[in-house]
């Protein structure tokens, strides 16, 4: 960063902002024969004091605040000399003289001049630098304050809720030679009844009128108000509107508005009706804040249809309302999700000739997003377009968000490059939205032109920005993206919410690198940011993921000493941790506690249940448990999936209802997608259905889950299963052998390496890798169905690799089995039949013993820790 030079002339000390500097601290102003200090000299004013008035007060003076000397009027705004003299005063101390800053300005600004410099600072709330400006005028023969100074002093001090200073202003005017008018009585009248003091508004109409100054319509106006404000009864509201009719005061929007607005708070709904018609016969025609209130009366009372009905009257007598009209009622069927019902209203509108506007598509496309009618949001759209209705940013931010949360990832970003193709400049709710989209649905390519996009024109991504961004790098296993992400966003100053570090800790959690995630609980430590249910949640899954089972309890248990309550997800995850370590009962206890409170398990808490027992040989409690997912009325998605796990979806026309399932599971983003789909393949290849299992698979990475899974170029075949449980692992690696295999057999070159990624991270460093439970399980379904030629290498922990060499002995060797018949795969995927529990005790044979052979040893070492911990 370069700092600029400030030029010679700037440097210089300007005399005459020096001159208007060189005062006494001690100066006394002239009053009279009398010399008062300044700070008395405020409170006075020639022979009357300011506590004078025939009006009683209650409201207490605000505390003196002193103006900043910063602060400057803008350049053009007013003349010159009213800008210099705005700029002087704003700058002047609170005992500095006024008198020498009006000096030079002496016969050169007229009192048209002053009144805009009083306006100034009225609108900066300035009231104490007005006044003393306002005292020093009274004191002068040139420029003694006008009746339109008066009157914006009385509003000034009347608006700062000054009512004893503004009633003094008001009182000496005859004594300073300025007849009262309308204009000063309204702004009194004014101040009173802001405030609720509308006895005294009241009162104040009654004087003027003794004084014969005739009420215009701003002070009936004004008396309503605050009469309306005060809660005066609607009978003497009719009472003061006949009054003015009376006076020949006709009454106009403003009238009408204020006693709609007095229905509204008041819920009458018969008065509003007959307040509307009385305007409509008297030829005032009804705007946006009219029917704002129309929609408040009668939305308390449960009767929008009389607003319609209104809307219609108003159509048929010749008077086209305008399309905020319509508009607002819209919105208001649209918070109650009355779809039917804002349809009618935006047909009727249609059918008066009114025509519809960004506003009114944009609310129409929410409420059907809302609902998740997305063909009809598509459809709406469309119909916008041809009717020559140019989107906003405002409408695609609507559709941004409506896709995002429908799970429609893809046409997020479609929907962008419309935006852009159609010149609708974005704005950060827009990137938000999307940025969000791409990182539940994974789309970090996505995301990564966006960023580009965002940086051609110079926008800093928000906090939610950047934690989409870290959501997407993290759903696709890209950690160092993901750190870089988060670094970036600390060094443009985007300060990380508590949703930025669980989106980071999820991130790592997937793929059980409990070791970061210990660095960025550490980092959230330091920055201050409590940990919340879904930060223990991702600690949770780290420490299970990474094989860690009593660091996993015990960070649930530690939940409850900082008195974090656990939520649904909590419980799945806490059963996931018992289902790792092999602890039936446990598994078992935890899903009852699931239940009992409340709560129907989730089928992804089902799935590892039914895995367990599969593991454990318990048939009887895998079919009954099986049996009740598959009888569940509650719930589409688990009867779904307990039919597909039963092989009643296994015929092409069928499968497309769990397709359907599939696809509607997609729609809450990618996170959960994992978690589902790594139970579901848990339950599957423990069941002894395998060739299901494969078949599931293809499912999830047609739908973009695991997009690191299998990575194919001249150099490496690789397959990487850090992020997937025991059950997917084997499904993926023997679909990759098997996938392996069958290109040798076309013929196809072999890559120099075969790679299995089962640890990424720090642990890829660390020799203990190889004893991390995917790490473990992945080695020994290797070497018992593949090769013993796969080993770890020395270079990298993480990795399971086979040579070209070796790799062509192992594919060579598998041409033909051992009676000489030829093999269509390395590994057999094929489905069990699914038994009943009487016959399927003795099925054991159909998982390969070598699943629990290379878990038993962990089984055994995560039940004695688990049972001996703390929980």
């Amino acid at each position: 960063m370069t700092l600029s030079i400030l030029s010679p002339s700037l440097l210089k000390p300007n005399p005459r902002e020096l001159h208007s500097f060189n005062f006494s601290l001690n100066h006394s102003f002239p009053s009279g024969n009398n010399e008062l200090p300044c700070t008395q000299r405020i409170f006075t004013s020639g022979r009357r004091s300011l506590t004078s008035g025939t009006v009683q007060v209650r409201a207490k003076p605000k505390e003196l605040v002193l103006g900043s000397p910063t602060v400057t009027v803008e350049k053009g705004k007013y003349s010159y000399d009213v800008e210099t003299l705005i700029n002087k005063l704003s700058s002047l101390p609170p005992r500095g003289s006024i008198a020498r800053c009006l000096d030079m300005f002496k016969n050169k600004l007229s009192l048209n001049d002053f009144a805009l410099v009083f306006k100034e600072f009225a609108q900066r709330g300035d009231w104490q630098r007005s006044l003393r400006l306002f005292k020093y005028m009274q004191r002068q023969i040139w420029c003694k304050p006008s009746e339109q100074i008066y009157t914006i002093m009385i509003s000034l001090l009347g608006r700062e809720n000054l009512l004893d200073k503004a009633s003094e202003v008001f009182e000496e005017m005859p004594s300073q030679g300025v007849p009262r008018s309308v204009f000063s009585y309204t702004a009194l009248i004014n101040a009173y009844g802001r405030h609720g003091q509308y006895e005294t508004s009241l009162e104040l109409l009654d004087r003027m009128k003794r004084e014969k100054i005739a009420p215009n319509i701003l002070t009936y106006n004004t008396v309503i108000n605050a009469c309306v404000r005060g809660g005066l009864d609607w009978e003497d509201l009719l009472g003061l509107f006949a009054e003015m009719r009376h006076e020949g005061i006709q009454p106009d929007i403003v009238t009408y508005n204020t006693l709609l607005s007095a229905c509204g708070s008041r819920g009458l709904g018969d008065e509003a009706e007959m307040v509307f018609r009385t305007m409509n016969e008297g030829g005032v025609l009804p705007d946006l804040t009219t029917f704002s209130y129309l929609v408040e009366t009668f939305g308390k009372l449960g009767k929008l249809e009389k607003v319609s009905e209104l809307l219609r009257e108003m159509e048929s007598g010749g008077n086209l309302p305008d399309v905020s009209c319509y508009n607002v009622l819209l919105e208001a069927h649209a918070k109650m999700g009355s779809i039917k019902e804002a349809m009618d209203v935006f047909r009727q509108m249609q059918a008066a000739g009114s025509v519809a506007n960004a506003t009114t598509y944009s609310i129409l496309l929410n409420l059907y997003g809302r609902n998740g009618r997305y063909d009809d949001v598509r459809e709406l759209f469309l119909e916008m377009k041809a009717s020559n209705t140019e989107p906003n940013a405002a409408t695609y931010n609507i559709l941004i968000q409506v896709f995002g949360e429908g799970g429609y990832f893809k046409e997020v970003v479609t929907l962008f490059h419309d935006m852009v193709e159609e010149n609708v400049e974005p704005n950060m709710e827009t990137y938000e939205g999307l940025i969000f989209a791409c990182g539940k649905g994974g789309l970090h390519e996505d995301v990564k032109k966006i960023l580009l996009y965002m940086n051609e024109r110079g926008t800093v991504p928000s906090s939610k920005a950047y934690t989409g961004v870290i959501e997407a790098y993290g759903l696709a296993a890209l950690y160092e993206e993901a750190l870089v992400a988060f670094n970036t966003m600390n060094e443009v100053e985007s300060k990380p919410t508590i949703e930025t570090y669980n989106s980071l800790l999820h991130t790592f959690a997937r793929g059980g690198l409990y070791k970061e995630c210990q660095a960025i609980l550490s980092r959230m430590s330091e920055s201050g940011v409590a940990r919340n249910s879904d930060s223990f949640n991702a600690v949770i899954e780290a420490f299970r993921q990474g094989g860690r089972f009593e660091e996993a309890i015990k960070a649930y248990v530690e939940m409850e000493k900082v008195r974090c309550d656990p939520n649904e997800r909590t419980l799945e995850a806490v059963l996931s941790v018992y289902c790792f370590a092999g602890l039936v009962d446990e598994s078992k206890e935890q899903f009852q506690e699931i239940k009992s409170s409340g709560i129907l398990p989730s089928v992804m808490c089902y799935c590892m249940l039914l895995a367990v027992y599969a593991k454990s040989n318990r048939w009887d409690d895998a079919y009954g448990l099986l049996d009740e997912m598959y009888t569940n009325r509650i719930s589409n998605i688990h009867q779904v999936t307990g039919q597909m796990i039963k092989g009643e979806f296994d015929d092409e026309s069928n499968w497309q209802m769990v397709e359907y399932v599939f696809d509607k599971l997609n729609c809450e983003g990618y996170g959960l997608g994992m978690r589902f789909y790594n139970a579901l393949l848990e339950a599957l290849w423990f069941l002894g259905l395998r060739e299901r299992a494969a078949r599931v698979l293809d499912e999830a990475t047609k739908r973009g889950l695991f997009p690191e899974l299998f990575r194919h170029n001249k150099l490496v075949w690789s397959v990487d299963v850090h992020r997937m449980w025991e059950g997917g692992a084997y499904t993926a690696i023997s679909v990759w052998l098997n996938k392996m295999y069958e290109m040798f057999m076309m013929g196809e070159d072999l890559p120099q390496l075969a790679t299995v990624v089962v640890v990424r991270g720090r642990m890829e460093r660390t020799s203990t890798t190889e004893d991390l439970p995917i790490a473990k399980a992945a080695y020994t379904f290797l070497q018992e169905n593949a090769s013993s030629l796969f080993n770890f290498p020395q270079w990298n922990k993480g990795r399971i690799i086979c040579q070209r060499t070796q790799l062509k002995r192992i594919l060579s060797g598998r041409e033909s089995s051992s009676d000489g018949s030829k093999k269509d795969n390395i590994i057999s995927l094929s489905n069990s039949p699914f038994s009943p529990p009487d016959r399927k005790a003795s099925t054991t044979g159909l998982r390969n013993g070598l699943f629990d052979n290379a878990n038993s040893e962990t089984k055994m070492s995560a039940s004695t820790e688990l049972m001996t911990s703390t929980l």
